[in-house]
């Protein structure tokens, strides 16, 4: 499904988001999921950030929005960007 979508060019390269998103997000992508969410393309990535923690980010594949992020920190999930 994601390579038709990249090929019909519906999505942004995986590449040019993981590039924006450890930039941004300062860390290392361990786990990106494609998945398609109310018709909405969806990267879900885990980032392993520079100070530790995990996120899991979701990015819009269309236009490389970061859409919602949670951290893992110590007690449990924290919203770290609320939903729009």
């Amino acid at each position: 499904m994601a390579l038709q979508a990249l090929e019909q060019g519906r999505v942004l390269p995986l590449r040019a988001v993981l590039e924006k998103v450890e930039r941004d997000y300062q860390g290392q992508a361990l786990k990106v999921e494609f998945e398609q969410d109310d018709g909405r393309f969806i990267y879900e990535i885990r980032l392993l950030q520079s100070d530790g923690r995990m996120a899991k980010l979701k990015v819009d594949a269309v236009d490389g929005r970061v859409l919602d992020i949670r951290r893992k920190e110590r007690g449990g999930d924290r919203d770290a960007h609320p939903r729009r």
